[in-house]
């Protein structure tokens, strides 16, 4: 296996068409002053969308994105995109600590694009420069500048293998993780299956698994209850990606609008933005991540991977981690398991309640997160 520098350069045809489709949408009407009551609200995605062909400037966040050191190799016969970026070294501290991040759906590595800094040089925003990391940062296969699986079976456990030789290649025969969405589950099987190699994991976001062994306390009882409300009133689009993906891909793949209301839609309900979604994010950082998605066409097999995932939980539930494990709980994330829950589920070391924020944690409150990871890890240098 080798390691390859990577640039982003996107070939200006694909941008282009894309402008070409952007003019020539085929707008559906909409309920009068329906808001976002039944979906996409239409006044904000005309908005984003005018935006996008005629404000956007994608030269500009490619250059952005490729100040980071990226570079790809390939592994189990899938090119593999990652960003490597190195910590900071100080005179008389440890070396940097290697931390993989890991994403979620619907965004990509660019999740971690103000993380990544905070990371490898603490002191530049105001942390103990000791506590620096080297920060790896792979694109899921099916993601932004990875592969595409074109063959049935990869999951979340297949990915959490791709990634414990991909820190082999590099070099880390010790190292810590850290993942969100997809990437809690990602790292969560990169635990149970290498904890010899983790030092420790941590997570914004424990996912919904099936409830831990011995008696449910009144918490957890209504943890499962909340879970099946939320699931009721929002979980329409994981249960078409868990089951029949490839139908909505064809629309999603072949419309940027179509693209852009299926993944906007979930940031402003997904986010501690109080229903105005730009609270917490620029239409700039809203564009980048679709046009991301949009010009590696990538969006129908990142929907696979919940077919994937499904089909393996039906077999393979979660087991307990043992691995030492820390959680940071923000308000405005999708679920808010009791603390005895993830006990009962990994090795509980840490546990954060953080005042403000929610599921794309790495962008919305960056810092706190970087603050809660460093303290988190100091121990294990």
């Amino acid at each position: 296996m080798t390691v390859h520098p990577f640039q982003i350069n996107i070939d200006q045809s694909i941008l282009d068409d894309l402008h070409l489709r952007l003019k020539l949408t085929r707008w559906t009407d909409a309920i009068a002053d329906s808001g976002w009551d039944y979906g996409t609200n239409p006044d904000y995605l005309r908005e984003l969308v005018a935006y996008w062909q005629h404000g956007f400037d994608w030269r500009k966040q490619e250059s952005m994105l490729n100040q980071f050191h990226h570079f790809r190799t390939e592994i189990d016969g899938l090119g593999i995109h990652f960003i490597h970026e190195r910590g900071i070294r100080t005179k008389f501290g440890p070396n940097p600590l290697p931390l993989i991040l890991t994403h979620g759906w619907p965004d990509s590595f660019w999740r971690f694009y103000k993380l990544i800094p905070m990371l490898t040089d603490p002191a530049a925003y105001g942390g103990d420069p000791s506590d620096s990391f080297d920060v790896i940062v792979p694109s899921m296969p099916g993601y932004g500048f990875s592969d595409h699986p074109l063959q049935r079976g990869l999951n979340s456990k297949g990915i959490a293998e791709i990634w414990f030789k991909l820190m082999m290649l590099l070099g880390y025969s010790k190292f810590a993780a850290h993942g969100g969405d997809i990437g809690s589950g990602v790292t969560r099987f990169l635990a149970l299956a290498h904890p010899d190699a983790l030092l420790g994991i941590h997570l914004t976001d424990v996912g919904i698994s099936a409830p831990p062994p011995g008696e449910i306390s009144d918490a957890e009882k209504q943890f499962i209850s909340d879970v099946g409300q939320w699931s009721a009133a929002e979980g329409a689009y994981s249960a078409l990606q868990r089951t029949k993906p490839q139908t909505v891909a064809y629309g999603l793949n072949d419309s940027p609008v179509g693209l852009a209301a299926w993944i906007v839609e979930k940031y402003r309900a997904w986010s501690d933005c109080a229903g105005e979604v730009e609270r917490r994010f620029t239409k700039d950082e809203l564009l980048t991540n679709l046009t991301i998605y949009w010009v590696t066409e990538t969006i129908g097999a990142s929907m696979r991977l919940y077919l994937e995932n499904r089909l393996m939980l039906l077999q393979e539930p979660f087991a307990r981690i043992e691995v030492p494990t820390a959680a940071a709980m923000f308000p405005a994330d999708l679920t808010h398991p009791p603390r005895t829950w993830v006990a009962r589920t990994a090795n509980l070391q840490h546990w954060t309640e953080m005042p403000r924020g929610g599921h794309f944690a790495a962008l919305e409150e960056p810092q706190l997160l970087a603050e809660d990871i460093r303290t988190f890890f100091r121990q294990f240098r």
